[in-house]
Formats: structure tokens, C-alpha cells, sequence
């Protein structure tokens, strides 16, 4: 089913609770992109990967802008840098709020925005969930895929890789912030490869046919 709204940052009207957030910061990094989206970016949150004042996803950060970069290359993402517009592509975080000092949220702070997150996600719908990170791997494959216990969480080595979800194709991406040479072209190579193929959701279970 196609969600309908002209809204590019929070679609779906979240409103967490708020924690308190440094002067100058917006409260939180709402999800931002098209509602309609095949591609899921899922980020850790904004002390991370970015967007404390210009409550977009993924910048204001060297690291998530060279991420960005990629999505650039393969038609996702087009200018301004400032107010980027996304296409078939939409970018969120476990936790969307922003914290004093950017610290990391605590563990109950996650869980208290778990629910916002999920049902963003659900709501979106997305053939293919590319989680940045440890944190949002371990999670994505924790709760959207049944492999979690097999698989050692080893960015490096999964990065760029293609886990079968629950209705989902997972793909790893290690943060940005500590990518080697190659590490670029790989994810480059593997989202081309997976947009020349015929992706699809079929019953449930993300398929790639080609």
C-alpha cells in the first residue's frame, strides 16, 4: 500500500518524548525521505551520525556525508547538501532524539524509542534495510531477521553483505567514520548490483531475482 503525504521529514507524525536537548539543537532527527521508499537507511543516533541542527539524517558529520555521497552516486540522494532530497530512500535512527553533549542515549532511553522507531520502519516498508553500524546492525538483525544468533557481528567482514530479513534483505554498512580503502567501492558495487537486479517482496520474503 502507498503512503500518501507531501511530508519529507516525519511522515507518519512521531512525537517521542523528548529528552532535553543542548540550545541550538533541534529536539530530534525525525526520519526523513520518501514514505514510499525501497531502500531503509538506519542510523545509530544524532550524537553519531549527524543532524543536530539541521534535523536531517546523516549530516552536519565528514563521516555521514561521504556515507551520503554513496547514495549520491546511485540516484538517491541530489542537492542542496544543506536540504538534500531523497528518492526511493529514506534515512532514520534508533534514537532520534538529541542529548545533551550528544551523548549515547542509555539503555533505557533506546528502549523507550524502540516503539517510534518500529513502527516507522513498518510503516515505510522497504525491500532492503541498511543498517549503519554495530548497534543498528545488531538490532535490525535482532529483531527483523531470524540469523542474529549465527552471525558474529563483525562489521568489517559485513559489511556490504546480503542477510535474508522476515520481508526483508538486510544489507550491513560499517560506519563511515571507520572505512578502509575499498570500503566505499564496495557498498557502491553492492547497492548497484542490487538495482540492476529485479528486487522484490514476494509473500513477505525479500527476493532478488537476476
Amino acid at each position: 500500500m502507498e503512503n500518501v503525504t507531501d511530508r519529507t521529514s516525519n511522515p507518519f507524525g512521531m512525537r517521542p518524548p523528548f529528552q532535553k536537548h543542548d540550545p541550538g539543537n533541534v529536539p530530534a532527527v525525525f526520519g526523513y525521505g520518501d514514505a514510499n521508499a525501497d531502500f531503509h537507511l538506519i542510523g545509530d543516533h544524532p550524537g553519531v551520525h549527524g543532524g543536530e541542527t539541521t534535523g536531517i539524517p546523516f549530516t552536519e558529520r565528514e563521516a555521514s556525508e561521504r556515507l551520503l555521497d554513496v547514495f549520491r552516486a546511485v540516484g538517491f540522494v541530489s542537492d542542496p547538501a544543506s536540504e538534500p532530497v531523497f528518492s526511493n530512500f529514506f534515512a532514520d535512527y534508533l534514537h532520534m532524539c538529541t542529548l545533551p553533549g550528544g551523548r549515547p542515549p542509555t539503555a533505557d532511553e533506546y528502549d523507550e524509542l524502540e516503539r517510534y522507531f518500529d513502527a516507522e520502519l513498518r510503516a515505510i516498508n522497504a525491500h532492503i534495510l541498511l543498517p549503519v553500524g554495530a548497534r543498528a546492525t545488531d538490532h535490525v538483525l535482532q529483531e527483523y531477521t531470524t540469523q542474529r544468533r549465527r552471525i558474529d557481528l563483525e562489521m568489517p567482514a559485513l559489511h556490504a553483505t546480503e542477510i535474508r530479513g522476515r520481508g526483508f534483505m538486510v544489507v550491513p554498512i560499517l560506519d563511515p567514520a571507520e572505512w578502509e580503502p575499498g570500503d566505499r567501492e564496495r557498498l557502491l558495487e553492492r547497492l548497484e548490483a542490487i538495482l540492476d537486479s529485479d528486487y522484490r517482496q514476494t509473500k513477505g520474503v525479500a527476493t532478488r531475482i537476476g
